[in-house]
């Protein structure tokens, strides 16, 4: 049993948080890859050493001194090795790269150096072999991740135990290249990908994923098990948990996704997978409700446009000619509407209803700002009559007005759209309605 386990920045953030990290990979002999973030906040308030590196970069570019902040990069490190009593020369690296700031460094490189210096710490306190990123983890010229080349690199170690720095690796020329911000997941992916690992586990601060947000329902639970398809209808629709392309290394290999929390080692969290055969949850449909406010509706109208050859094609194309990404798209017999996240359309908004109005002279164009869109996603949706009209009914005893309605082709979500006002009473009345 081979498990390549992540621990984020909260993971990471002190001593005591090492030592729940210990603990949890001592517990366990299949984790023998680990894969580490740079410490986070140790409490609200604090800082995340990433965001201090991108900070001291900012000074170096404009000339400003960055010594109080680099101190408390150092310091926070050293904290750390003093309180586990390592014997871990990390002044004379600091010292090497303080001298590389001053003659100059590229932003990738110094934020790279949280990562870094976390893998160093964690390799020297559980008495694993320290892997840098930079010797495995390859991209492309084009700056995505080369999987051919960089597989092969970290087979090659072999069954070590080891610790791998995330969120970075090499260009072809050898330069430091980062992932975007929480690209240490991605890290664990294509690490357990690369190593046909067992599981990934990625541990955090949460106990897995919750059937919805708990700002809106303060009891929700956590979803056991969910199918990879069913994740990613959930982020798409607004529900963070991990980072969105962490996902496709490991279920391109079928590999089973387990998000844990280190402050409850115990909790089972949630386990991701292609597919649940043995799945025995009978007692409800949804796996989980997630949503976002701030859409905006545009419906255009005009007689006989369903016979038109090309018509939704023509609407269509004056979002992509101004750069909109159009969310979802609903037909009648005389409109087409769209549903546009309003920050997208706020700058074009006026110059996009002219064109229409100018090149598809249309009989009407209504646009509705403050919508919500509330989507309920579950696998069991498509072996469940009346799906559908149960959770309209429920919206309707509340007085939840329903704006749209949205339902793929592979029955695995059910998307309505309400008013802004509407959105946490429409998550609310779903979860209470549907989840016991």
């Amino acid at each position: 049993m081979l498990k390549v386990a992540k621990f984020g920045g909260s993971s990471m953030a002190d001593a005591g948080q090492f030592q729940k990290v210990r603990k949890i990979i001592e517990s366990d002999p299949g984790r023998k890859v680990i894969v580490v973030s740079a410490a986070g906040k140790r409490f609200s308030g604090d800082h995340k050493l990433t965001d201090l590196l991108y900070l001291c970069h900012a000074h170096l570019q404009y000339g400003v001194a960055c010594d109080s902040v680099y101190d408390m990069i150092c310091s926070r490190y050293l904290e750390i090795r003093d309180a586990l009593h390592l014997d871990l020369d990390l002044e004379s690296e600091f010292k090497v790269l303080r001298e590389k700031m001053e003659r100059g460094i590229s932003q990738d490189e110094l934020v790279s150096r949280g990562e870094y210096f976390s893998a160093k710490l964690m390799a020297a306190y559980l008495g694993y072999e320290f892997a840098d990123s930079a010797d495995w983890l390859r991209f492309t010229l084009d700056g995505s991740v080369d999987k051919e080349a960089s597989y092969p690199l970290l087979q090659a170690i072999g069954g070590k135990k080891i610790v791998i720095p995330g969120f970075y690796g090499a260009m072809p020329d050898g330069s430091i290249k980062t992932l975007t911000r929480g690209g240490s997941d991605i890290t664990g992916a294509l690490a357990a990908a690369a190593l046909d690992a067992d599981v990934y586990e990625n541990w955090t601060d949460v106990s897995g994923i919750l059937m919805a947000d708990p700002r809106i329902v303060s009891d929700a639970k956590t979803i056991e098990h969910i199918t990879y398809s069913e994740l990613r209808e959930l982020s798409y629709i607004g529900a963070q948990v991990l980072h969105e392309q962490t996902v496709f290394p490991v279920r391109e290999k079928n590999i089973p996704l387990n998000i844990r929390n280190t402050n409850d080692p115990n909790h089972p969290g949630t386990l991701i997978q292609e597919n649940f055969s043995d799945d025995d949850r009978d007692e409800w449909f949804i796996t989980g409700i997630a949503g976002k406010k701030n859409y905006t509706a545009i419906t255009v109208t005009r007689s006989g446009m369903s016979s038109q050859v090309g018509e939704f094609r023509r609407i269509l194309g004056v979002f992509e000619k101004h750069r909109v990404s159009v969310a979802y798209a609903l037909t009648g017999i005389d409109c087409f509407s769209v549903v546009i996240e309003q920050a997208q359309l706020a700058a074009k908004r006026y110059t996009i209803l002219a064109e229409m109005q100018t090149d598809l002279k249309p009989d009407e164009i209504a646009v509705d700002d403050g919508i919500a869109v509330v989507a309920a996603v579950g696998r069991k949706m498509a072996f469940r009559s009346g799906s559908s009209g149960k959770i309209f009914a429920k919206l309707g005893e509340h007085g939840i007005n329903v704006r749209m309605i949205s339902q793929g082709p592979e029955e695995l979500n059910i998307i309505v759209g309400v008013k802004n006002e509407d959105y946490e009473r429409a998550i609310e009345v779903l979860y209470r309605s549907f989840v016991k």
